[in-house]
């Protein structure tokens, strides 16, 4: 998770610097200017590569909630049963 936060963090630096550098002209002719068509390009094309891996992982985790809702469910069922039982011979 840490590591997560820190590659956010690099990677909004590194946005900032890109935009920086061409807004603020610290290089003469700026590399990408102002409709920042390269940049664009780049991160669309990090965000072509990201999201199967995305869609994957959020796949994986649907099918370990599933299962684990199916599991409470029974756990639930035995023990309403069990708590029946118990009200039964209470009664009786």
């Amino acid at each position: 998770m840490a590591a997560a936060g820190r590659s956010s963090w690099c990677s909004s630096a590194s946005l900032a610097a890109w935009i920086g550098t061409n807004v603020l002209g610290l290089l003469r002719p700026p590399f990408d200017p102002y409709p920042f068509i390269l940049l664009n390009l780049m991160l669309s094309c990090v965000a072509t590569l990201q999201a199967p891996i995305i869609m994957m992982g959020q796949r994986r985790q649907e099918t370990k909630n599933r299962l684990r809702g199916e599991n409470d469910c029974r756990i639930n069922l035995k023990a309403e049963l069990e708590i029946r039982q118990l009200h039964e011979k209470i009664h009786h």
